[in-house]
């Protein structure tokens, strides 16, 4: 699949401070809860002994794929691709049927199971404020330390590069997101693996998107097929029901005769 991707973000974790500016400004920027904000921490937890305590935190939200997961798993176009590469999400699409939450290699759609009328919520990449002229996302532009960080995505991917190659001893030797589901246009580094920091591993470097497109696109299809049929087995009981009434009736006046 072509790489229209222009934007990217750089997740540096050896820079995260855990100050959770970066929820606040998610929070205010989609006018929501801070429990219901498009970006969430992960971390390694506390190790090592006192006094050498180690912890390491990352904040953590949509990877943006190359060929994304969710939008192929889509069934209603809810979940759509611009052509920035951006994944957004159309709520009054949505019909809550959560397939994208189980394509998402990544976990990242969220279900909000205490409404009523319960959707899914995702980061948009503050679509909106790019739209408006303004150059980075809320998260972005609310890091204090400049961990998370946004640009073009190669220029991202090669910031990854040249952080990892200039300071070997500071992170481990992989750009999270470079290859995983295809590639992804969020990146990150970290001084201790990715599954010690708890985000989500694995060993797709091939996008699921085009099978899933193949089950999808056809369901509509085999939908209707299994109505025709349904449809058909309906008549033909409800013709059987007759013809047997029929001649249940024919008996029972054969027998009145007789008599």
């Amino acid at each position: 699949m072509e790489n229209k991707h222009k934007y990217g973000f750089l997740i540096d974790a050896s820079r995260c401070i855990d100050c959770r500016a970066c929820l606040v400004a998610c929070s205010v920027e989609n006018n929501v809860p801070m429990e219901n904000t498009r970006i969430w921490i992960k971390d390694t937890g506390i190790s090592g002994k006192f006094p050498d305590l180690q912890r390491h935190t990352a904040p953590y939200h949509c990877m943006h794929c190359i060929d994304p997961s969710c939008v192929s798993a889509c069934t209603v176009g809810a979940l759509q691709q611009n052509e920035d590469g951006i994944v957004v999400y159309d709520d009054e699409r949505c019909i809550g049927c959560r397939y994208c939450m189980y394509a998402c290699p990544f976990e990242i759609p969220n279900f909000e199971w205490d409404k009523r009328l319960s959707l899914i919520v995702k980061c948009d990449l503050c679509i909106n404020r790019l739209e408006e002229g303004q150059e980075q996302p809320a998260c972005a532009a609310t890091c204090p330390t400049r961990a998370i960080l946004f640009g073009g995505r190669e220029e991202m991917l090669d910031l990854a590069h040249e952080r990892i190659r200039n300071q070997p001893q500071r992170y481990i030797n992989h750009v999270y997101g470079e290859f995983e589901n295809g590639g992804t246009s969020t990146f990150y580094i970290s001084p201790v693996p990715f599954e010690q920091l708890g985000v989500p591993t694995t060993e797709l470097t091939e996008s699921p998107a085009h099978f899933n497109r193949l089950v999808t696109h056809g369901t509509p299809a085999v939908a209707a097929s299994v109505a025709i049929g349904m449809t058909g087995v309906y008549l033909a009981i409800q013709r059987q029901g007759k013809d047997n009434a029929a001649a249940l009736a024919e008996h029972n006046d054969a027998q009145h005769s007789g008599e």
